[in-house]
């Protein structure tokens, strides 16, 4: 997938967006900052390792409280009145973004920041500073076509901005039977995006932030045609929403595709597909990698295209409350499934930069140079800390490279319980096997174990990696690999916790738990 246009401009390091929220209490702060009474800036972030960073440059200047919490997974937190109230008394805000955070923990940001306070998104940013960004690449390997949805552009002329929302609404259905496209959440519980059942309405919609996709489940009760139409509209900070773009799209449901399609027409069969809207040129698509086999997208017109859910695709209802929507327990059902379990909205860019630990040097500059402007009295000690802090970052970088080296070049295969660590084999030398994908429309199976019990094998790796915040997403993994007496070992990818507190400490460990899970003889 080719990276989007350049994404950094000068206006990136120096957000300013504004509206006060006051009258709720801040989060409580450590004993050691709530004793600076002479700190010259009070500093928010949305993650604990930006707030270790900040703090390693802003020394006794800064008084720094991170947003999600310790263990806390800022891909799905959802940010409190508290927390509102605490940007609202930032003198600097600090974002990973590229999708990295709940969209609304950065709408909360954006509408509170106080104006001419600098809020910058560091991980955007800090490409002008040497940071090194790669494509987030998903490989999930389904048998049948992997539809989501996505909203492309940036939206600039029509006034967006990363805090705008994009609303896409079904609002007409042909064919046989119903429609429903519904989101798998991590625990199991379905979120219904549209349910042609009882017609289409106003809750038949469903929100994204500019430049993301999210991965759904899509159903349908009878075979045959069906022609699905979608509007998008664009609602910014305290406005109304505007049309932006409609389309028609076709499925061909347990029939031959190629008796649907017309001359010229694409048959969407395979690969990575979304229903997209690009909010630049109010064009709605199918943008998809099937001619390319994954190497890159193109948009296609929603008349150009027949989308092709085979007779393989037919799934029964689970049992059970839950799925009741979709009709008794055992009704067959064709689905095409979501591929990645739980709510998985992000970009193009994979947001996970300081897995590699010369991003976080660029990180670690732009801080300095955002602090600087803010307090330039403290430009000689935010130097000095920053070089510091940069030759420590430059010795762990040798630190983890030495010690994946280590590592037999045919081990250092990486299977986790999430996509989190493309920087980290990229640029010391490995290689992402996979992370835990089950089928969501129902509880893992025996399909799924065999799969994953298939790649262990063939792969001979000795170890398979979970995430301490991500516990709950391990099932299948944790049991596969007792199935095929391999080590279950930890990799930090997001957050901290009790027994690692700094960024330097989590790559430290990181390095070691691979040279000790992967670094032994082979089987």
């Amino acid at each position: 997938m080719p990276l989007p246009r350049p994404m950094i401009r000068a206006l990136a390091a120096a957000v300013v967006l504004g509206a006060t929220l006051t009258g709720c209490k801040g989060h409580a702060r450590p004993a050691a900052e709530a004793d600076r009474p002479d700190a010259a800036l009070r500093v928010v972030t949305t993650t604990e390792i930006l707030a270790d960073l900040v703090r390693q440059v802003g020394g006794d200047r800064v008084q720094v409280d991170s947003i999600v919490p310790p263990g806390g997974d800022p891909h799905s937190y959802e940010p409190t009145p508290r927390d509102a109230d605490a940007v609202a008394r930032a003198d600097v805000t600090f974002t990973n973004h590229l999708l990295l955070e709940e969209h609304a923990l950065i709408k909360t940001v954006d509408s509170n920041a106080r104006k001419g306070t600098p809020n910058v998104s560091l991980a955007e940013a800090s490409e002008t500073y040497g940071a090194h960004v790669i494509p987030l690449v998903e490989n999930i390997g389904l048998d049948v076509l992997w539809l989501g949805l996505r909203v492309r552009g940036e939206g600039e002329e029509r006034g967006a901005t990363r805090s705008s929302d994009i609303l896409l609404s079904a609002t007409d259905i042909k064919g046989p039977g119903d429609l429903v496209a519904y989101l798998t959440e991590s625990l199991g519980q379905p979120d219904i995006y549209f349910d042609s059942a009882d017609g289409f309405d106003a809750k038949d919609t469903t929100t994204l932030p500019p430049a993301a996709h999210t991965h759904l489940n899509w159903a349908f009760t009878e075979p045959g045609v069906y022609r699905l139409t979608l509007e998008a509209r664009l609602r910014n900070p305290g406005g109304t929403p505007r049309p932006v773009g409609k389309g028609t799209f076709t499925f061909a449901v347990g029939v031959d595709p190629h008796t649907v399609a017309g001359p010229g027409d694409t048959v969407l069969d395979d690969g990575h597909t979304d229903l997209t809207v690009n909010i630049d040129t109010g064009r709605m698509s199918a943008f998809t990698d099937l001619r390319t086999k994954g190497r890159t997208q193109e948009e296609i017109p929603p008349g150009d295209v027949v989308i092709d859910v085979p007779n393989r695709a037919l799934d029964k209802v689970p049992p059970g409350k839950r799925f009741a929507f979709l009709g008794r327990p055992g009704t067959e059902i064709y689905q095409l499934p979501q591929a990645v379990l739980g709510k998985h909205v992000h970009g193009e860019i994979d947001p996970h930069l300081w897995q590699d630990v010369q991003n976080t040097k660029s990180y670690v500059q732009l801080i300095r140079d955002t602090l600087k402007k803010r307090d330039p009295r403290g430009a000689a000690a935010y130097d000095a800390n920053s070089r510091t802090y940069e030759s420590r970052l430059d010795a762990l970088d040798r630190y983890v490279r030495t010690r994946i080296a280590e590592i037999p070049a045919d081990r250092r295969q990486l299977i986790t319980t999430h996509d989190a660590f493309g920087y980290l084999a990229d640029a010391y030398g490995m290689t992402v096997a996979g992370f835990v994908v089950p089928n969501p429309a129902q509880e893992p199976g025996a399909e799924d174990v065999r799969k994953l019990s298939r790649t262990i094998r063939n792969l001979r790796v000795p170890a398979v990696f979970m995430e301490p915040n991500l516990v709950q997403r391990a099932g299948v993994l944790t049991q596969v690999a007792e199935d095929q007496h391999v080590k279950v070992c930890t990799l930090y990818g997001d957050a901290f916790d009790d027994h690692v507190r700094h960024y330097t400490d989590m790559m430290r460990h990181n390095a070691d738990e691979l040279r000790s899970c992967l670094g032994g003889n082979k089987k």
